[in-house]
């Protein structure tokens, strides 16, 4: 993925986190959120650049069909991104644990949606 299409892609779920406010971090405004697995701080400039702390993670994997969709996406940190990857990647997309796991960050994501500015 480019790096302007990821920026782009930041922005976008930012703007329907209603986790993400926007604060001045370090002298200069950016978006503040939380992680949707951990709930840990993460920073996302105002031009879409993280900080390095946040990642963008895939609801239903791509590896499994899923998309770019921003029902489909959500910010995460990437230590909890990595984690979700090799604990569920590799499993069938009808696997109980992948499947409960699925519907855990659909609900989530759900409960922080906000209609995107």
């Amino acid at each position: 993925m480019s790096a302007a299409r990821n920026r782009r892609l930041l922005l976008a779920i930012v703007a329907t986190d209603s986790t993400f406010e926007r604060k001045m971090v370090r002298g200069e405004p950016a978006w503040v959120g939380k992680c949707i697995h951990c709930n840990a701080k993460l920073v996302v400039s105002i031009d879409g650049q993280a900080d390095g702390a946040a990642t963008i993670e895939h609801i239903v994997p791509r590896t499994h069909g899923g998309g770019d969709d921003l029902a489909n996406l959500a910010i995460a940190c990437p230590r909890c991104n990595a984690l979700k990857g090799k604990r569920l990647d590799h499993r069938r997309r009808t696997d109980p644990t992948l499947t409960q796991v699925i519907e855990t960050l659909r609900a989530r994501r759900l409960a922080r949606w906000r209609d995107g500015a």
